[in-house]
C-alpha cells in the first residue's frame, strides 16, 4: 500500500517540484550541469587542487611576442602574469592580500572593490563551478547569447562579496566559451578556443584576453593539473619586502599612545551611516535597513545621536527619547571620568589594561604568524602592511586563542603617528562554541575596519563594513552585511569647551543634524 502511494503521488510531487522551483533556475542547473560533464565529470573536477597554463603572447605593433602565466591553486589561490617587452603585469590573491604590480613595477595591496574583484576571482576559478552551494556562489540564468557567432548561454555568477562574473557556455559542446568581470579594477574578458584533456579535464589551449582597450593573443604551450604550486608563486616579490619590526614592542607602542589618540578624538563630531542588511533563509538579501546619525567621541568613546531611520527624520517624540538616551550615556561616560580619575582608581585601571594587553597582545603574536611585510602608501601616509595567518604549531588553550587561531588578514600600521589604520579580518576556518551545540561561525565571517588621516594630526574611522554567518543551536543560520560610512569630521576649537559638561541635546527634527557635542 505505502509503495502504490508513492507511486501514485510521484507524478503530483514533480508538478509541484516543477512549480516551486522556477524555470530559470531549471535553466542554470541544466546549463550547469551539461558543463560539468564536458568539462570531465564532477568527480574529475572536485579532485583538482591546481591548475598551471603558460603560453606565448602575440607581438604588439611589431613588438617582441610576449608571456602570459596563470596559476590557480586550492582554497583561493589566483595569479596572472602577463609579460609585455619590458612590461610586467601581476595580479594575484594569496589567500589574504589582493595585490598587484602595474605596468610600470610599483607593486601594492589592492583594497576596496578592486581587492574584492581578486578575491573573488580566486573563488571563482578555485570553485571549478562544480557545488556551488557549498562554495556560496549564486548562479542565475541570464539566457541565450552569441560568441563569435556560436550559439551560447549565458549565466551570472555571483560570489559572496557581490562581485559578479559572466559566463557564457557553447551551445554545442557545453564548454566555457567566453567570461566576462570586472578584475583589479580593469573590465576583462577572456574567450577560450581549442579545449584539450588534461589528466581528464578539458582545458583551453587558445585564449583572446581583453582587458580593457588592449587584446592579447595567447596560445597555451604548457597545461598542468594538480602539479604542486608553491606558496611563493602567489606572494609578494622578495624586492617588495621589508624586515618586520619588533611587533610585540609595536603593538605596545600603540596601546600605550591610545589614550593621547582618545584625547585628540574628543575634538572631533561628524556624520556616519549605518546599513544592514539580513538574508533569507533562500539566500535573497532583505530590504537594507538604513540609520544615520550624528556623532562624537568621550573619554575614548563613540556617543552617537540617531537622526533619521531609512531617510526619514525620526518624529519630534521619539528624537526627544533619543537625545534623552544620549544624556543619560554621557552622565554614565562622566561618572566614570570622575571615577578613574582617583589615584587609587587610576592604578587599578592601569594594572587591569597592562594584564588585558599582556593576554592580548602575546595570545596574538603566539596564535599567528606574519608574512608579507612591505611598506606602502595608504590615504597618502607612509604605512607598514603585512599579512598574518594561523600559526600551525600554536597549541590554544582559552577560548579566546581558539578564536584568534582561526584568524588570516592584513593590517596597515602608520608607525609614526602609532595607529592600526586599516584591518582586514577573516576566519579561515569555521568557529564552533560548545562544540557546536551553542553556535558555528562560518568560515569566510569578516572585518574590515578603515581610518582617514584628518587635520595632518589624528586617524578618524571613515568605513566600517562586516559579513556574519553563524549557525545557531545546530539549526538557524544567520547572514548579516553590514557597512558604516563615516564623514562630514568637524573640528572644535577645544580652547572655547570648559571641561566635560552637558551636551548640546537635539531640540527637535529640524535640529538633527547638528551633533551633540560637549560643551
Amino acid at each position: 500500500m505505502r509503495t502504490r502511494l508513492y507511486r501514485l503521488l510521484l507524478p503530483f510531487a514533480f508538478l509541484l517540484c516543477c512549480a516551486a522551483v522556477p524555470l530559470h533556475a531549471q535553466d542554470a542547473s541544466k546549463v550547469l550541469n551539461q558543463y560539468v560533464k564536458a568539462s570531465g565529470g564532477a568527480r574529475a573536477l572536485s579532485r583538482i587542487q591546481s591548475i598551471t597554463l603558460e603560453g606565448t603572447v602575440a607581438a604588439q605593433n611589431g613588438g617582441k611576442p610576449g608571456a602570459y602565466t596563470f596559476d590557480v591553486k586550492l582554497p583561493n589561490r589566483y595569479y596572472s602574469e602577463l609579460v609585455i617587452g619590458d612590461q610586467t603585469l601581476i595580479e594575484a590573491f594569496n589567500g589574504k592580500s589582493a595585490w598587484h604590480q602595474d605596468p610600470g613595477g610599483e607593486i601594492s595591496t589592492l583594497v576596496g572593490p578592486e581587492g574584492l574583484q581578486l578575491e573573488a576571482a580566486a573563488r571563482y576559478y578555485n570553485s571549478h563551478l562544480v557545488n556551488p552551494k557549498q562554495n556560496k556562489l549564486v548562479i542565475t540564468y541570464v539566457g541565450a547569447a552569441q560568441v563569435r557567432g556560436k550559439d551560447a548561454t549565458q549565466l551570472e555568477v555571483s560570489t559572496p562579496s557581490g562581485v559578479k562574473w559572466q559566463v557564457f557556455f557553447d551551445a554545442q559542446s557545453h564548454l566555457i566559451a567566453k567570461e566576462s568581470a570586472q578584475v583589479g579594477g580593469v573590465s576583462q574578458e577572456i574567450l577560450y578556443d581549442d579545449y584539450r584533456p588534461v589528466n581528464g579535464v578539458q582545458l583551453p589551449h587558445k585564449l583572446e584576453l581583453r582587458r580593457g582597450a588592449d587584446v592579447y593573443s595567447i596560445d597555451v604551450i604548457r597545461t598542468a593539473v594538480n602539479e604542486p604550486v608553491g606558496e611563493r608563486v602567489f606572494d609578494f616579490p622578495r624586492k617588495s619586502q621589508v624586515q618586520l619590526p619588533d611587533l610585540k614592542a609595536l603593538f605596545r607602542q600603540i596601546d600605550a599612545n591610545q589614550q593621547a589618540l582618545d584625547k585628540i578624538k574628543e575634538n572631533y563630531a561628524g556624520t556616519k551611516v549605518e546599513e544592514e542588511t539580513d538574508y533569507e533563509g533562500s539566500g535573497k538579501p532583505k530590504k537594507p535597513d538604513v540609520r544615520e546619525s550624528t556623532f562624537f567621541y568621550l573619554d575614548g568613546t563613540e556617543v552617537s545621536t540617531l537622526v533619521k531611520i531609512n531617510g526619514q527624520p525620526l518624529s519630534a517624540e521619539a528624537q526627544k527619547k533619543e537625545n534623552a538616551r544620549v544624556l543619560k550615556q554621557i552622565d554614565e561616560l562622566e561618572k566614570n571620568a570622575s571615577k578613574k580619575a582617583s589615584p587609587d582608581q587610576k592604578a587599578k585601571q592601569e594594572q587591569k589594561q597592562e594584564e588585558e594587553e599582556e593576554v592580548s597582545i602575546d595570545a596574538f603574536l603566539r596564535a599567528c604568524q606574519f608574512v608579507n611585510p612591505r611598506r606602502e602608501r595608504f590615504r597618502g601616509q607612509d604605512v607598514l602592511v603585512f599579512d598574518f595567518e594561523p600559526n600551525p604549531e600554536f597549541k590554544a588553550r582559552s577560548l579566546v586563542e581558539k578564536v584568534i587561531q582561526k584568524l588570516g588578514g592584513v593590517i596597515w600600521i602608520d608607525e609614526k603617528a602609532l595607529d592600526v589604520v586599516r584591518l582586514d579580518a577573516f576566519f579561515v576556518n569555521n568557529v564552533k562554541f560548545a562544540g557546536g551545540l551553542l553556535a558555528d561561525l562560518q568560515k569566510g565571517t569578516r572585518v574590515v575596519l578603515e581610518q582617514t588621516y584628518v587635520n595632518n594630526e589624528v586617524w578618524l574611522p571613515t568605513y566600517e563594513e562586516v559579513h556574519i554567518d553563524v549557525r545557531v543551536l545546530l539549526l538557524k543560520g544567520i547572514k548579516v552585511d553590514g557597512t558604516t560610512r563615516y564623514s562630514d569630521y568637524k573640528k572644535f576649537n577645544v580652547e572655547t569647551l570648559s571641561t566635560i559638561g552637558k551636551p548640546r541635546a537635539v531640540a527637535d527634527p529640524a535640529d538633527a543634524n547638528s551633533p551633540a557635542k560637549p560643551q
